[in-house]
């Protein structure tokens, strides 16, 4: 089993993207399950592109994206991807679509094809939690645009959304340690190969 676990780089003027750093931290096998990496930028559209070239080229099984949500207290395993991009501030490139489909004429929703509540369960005393929203943003655009390139194949899809790490400083936001994070991906990686 081969899993491509992707992150965003850093955006909103930020200088990190907690989920870039938590790969660092990754190992390259999980007992028998091989663990490869990919940054992707945090624009609409080029970063589905390239997620879904990487996981074509690598014969991956499973793809498992992390993404920023500033805010959060947990670690959150995504259990829906929604057909709407809808922004409150611009990606990377600049564009800030408003009620625009991922996929014109798509199906208003997807379910992630991960064990998402085993997941959470992994993570044992990390914060972790379910949650039923990705957002309007990138992440979401890149979940939904994946579950649905997979459709009824046999690749696997998830996302995962992370706090703000200490390094940001984010005082007046809940923030983690990115050893905690990274320790929390690590466990919720075992849960989808045991799956």
């Amino acid at each position: 089993m081969k899993i491509l676990v992707t992150a965003f780089d850093a955006f909103d003027g930020e200088s990190i993207n907690p989920t870039e750093q938590v790969l660092n931290h990754l190992p390259g096998r999980i007992g028998r399950v091989e663990i490869s990496q990919l940054v992707v930028p945090t624009k609409f559209g080029e970063s589905l592109r390239r997620v879904t070239e990487a996981v074509e080229e690598e014969s991956a099984d499973v793809v498992v994206c992390l993404g920023q949500a500033g805010g959060r207290e947990h670690i959150t395993p995504e259990r829906v991807a929604i057909n709407v991009m809808d922004a409150e501030i611009p990606d990377n490139a600049g564009y800030q679509p408003v009620d625009v489909p991922v996929v014109e004429g798509g199906p208003a929703a997807y379910f992630s094809t991960l064990p998402v509540k085993a997941m959470v369960k992994a993570l044992g005393d990390i914060p972790a939690q379910l949650s039923n929203t990705a957002g309007t943003f990138v992440c979401n655009q890149l979940l939904y645009g994946l579950l649905h390139h997979f459709a009824g194949t046999d690749v696997r899809v998830g996302f995962v959304h992370v706090p703000y790490i200490r390094e940001q400083n984010k005082t007046d936001k809940p923030m983690m340690e990115l050893e905690e994070i990274a320790e929390g991906i690590k466990r919720a990686l075992w849960a989808v190969q045991a799956s």
